[in-house]
């Protein structure tokens, strides 16, 4: 069967051979005991999202994740946010996910740190998932959507499988009102499969899709302030073990730049929401 050409692209910008023994082998490196690892030695590297961690716990507590609850991390990646409310919180967690090392090197983390039981890795497309309606108490997206052209889809296909009385939680990079981004940047290299929606785009069609809005917060100043703070580490040579640069590869001091100058500029806006499907 022919890959489509967007899964193909995904799949390069993202997709590394033997991502999980790398960040493995960091942290290692790290001075980690691998046999006993826990979800937050990995999330520099897993938590592929502005805020880390931090952000995680926020928008699980924005919203108002509970024990036993089934949720699906829409774009999951290597399921660093899953692991937080699977381990912090007891959700059990579906990641739905185009880039199929993702998946994969996803897994082998997940049963490292002893949470296989709470999490599933699902390859596959956003657009069209592969769940029944109302699979889930809640779904949520960390940086998901900026690499959908088709928001429309996205946003029908999360309210299908959100049950009614559901939650959708998004922290999601947005386009700004300066014009084009520079790049590169940690979600693409060139704008090929760059898809920006400004934040008044996305609430407008939130709402046409059927979501009522429980909360909206522009957090860009505190995200630049993030990526201040890793820049500033990365001018001392302070460069972690684990983190982003494994996933990233050479690249990843320009789209750090990068990414910083945008925000600075305007030219990207990060956005934080709740919304219930009634």
């Amino acid at each position: 069967m022919e890959i489509p050409a967007h899964t193909s692209a995904v799949n390069a910008q993202y997709g590394r051979d033997d991502l999980a023994a790398a960040i493995l082998a960091a942290a290692r490196a790290a001075g980690k005991d691998l046999e006993g690892l826990t979800p937050a030695d990995l999330a520099p590297a897993t938590e592929f999202h502005i805020g880390g961690r931090e952000a995680t716990l926020e928008l699980a507590r924005l919203a108002a994740l509970r024990p036993g609850e089934r949720v699906l991390d829409v774009g999951g990646g290597l399921g660093g946010p899953a692991r937080t409310p699977a381990g912090e919180v007891g959700c059990t967690v579906t990641v739905l996910d185009l880039t199929e090392e993702y998946c994969r090197a996803g897994e082998a983390l997940t049963a490292r740190v002893g949470l296989a039981d709470r999490i599933a890795f699902r390859h596959g497309d956003a657009t069209t998932m592969p769940f029944a309606d109302g699979s889930f108490d809640a779904a949520w997206t960390h940086h998901s959507s900026m690499n959908i052209d088709d928001k429309a889809a996205l946003y029908r296909e999360v309210y299908r499988v959100v049950r009614p009385g559901g939650r959708l939680a998004l922290q999601e990079i947005m386009a700004g009102p300066a014009r084009p981004i520079h790049f590169p940047v940690p979600w693409v290299r060139d704008p090929a499969i760059s898809f920006l929606g400004s934040p008044e785009e996305m609430r407008a069609l939130l709402a046409a899709t059927g979501f009522r809005e429980l909360a909206w917060a522009d957090v860009t100043a505190a995200s630049l302030g993030f990526f201040r703070e890793r820049l500033a580490a990365l001018d001392r040579g302070a460069l972690p073990p684990v983190g982003l640069h494994l996933l990233l590869g050479d690249d990843f001091g320009p789209m750090f730049a990068n990414q910083a100058r945008n925000l600075e500029e305007g030219r990207i806006v990060v956005i934080q929401g709740v919304f219930a499907r009634p």
